[in-house]
């Protein structure tokens, strides 16, 4: 998939087809994240369906699929406590429902995310090296949404 294939995906499945709605909840995430960080999209919303089992997005009814992002770089890592990771300091587990205390600091963002979309938002951390292992490695598509070579004003 191209990134335009990838991102038309996620405008139409996870924000119904609106540009707008899209636009409004990457600015909330850069108003929130700290400076240098990538944010990328990973899972259903990127593909159209789910991995295990291929369903479609939202196969379950309307705001059942989750968002799965991850925040990529350094600064971002320190947000998660200590018990909250796979690999420590490399790859976090998701703050989610199961998971709600191991970003603090991020769960006020998780929360207008998922009132913007009506749907679970998941908000891992990463280092660029597991991203690059996942995605370009392993075939697991993602969609960068914001590159941190962006303008964080813009």
């Amino acid at each position: 998939m191209t990134d335009a294939e990838k991102r038309a995906n996620v405008i139409g499945l996870a924000f119904g087809g609106s540009e707008d709605r899209f636009n409004e909840f990457l600015r909330v995430i850069r108003e929130e994240i700290p400076d240098g960080t990538r944010v990328v999209l990973r899972g259903s919303a990127v593909t159209g369906c789910r991995w295990k089992d291929q369903a479609p997005f939202d196969a379950d009814g309307p705001g059942t699929s989750d968002l799965d992002l991850t925040l990529v770089g350094t600064d971002v890592i320190g947000l998660f406590t200590v018990t909250g990771f796979f690999v420590p300091c490399v790859h976090s587990r998701p703050l989610s429902d199961e998971d709600p205390h191991i970003a603090p600091a991020l769960v006020p963002l998780r929360e207008t995310l998922m009132a913007m979309t009506g749907r679970p938002v998941n908000i891992q951390a990463s280092r660029d090296v597991v991203i690059q292992f996942r995605g370009d490695l392993m075939g697991q598509p993602y969609l960068v949404l914001i590159d941190t070579a962006e303008d964080p004003a813009a």
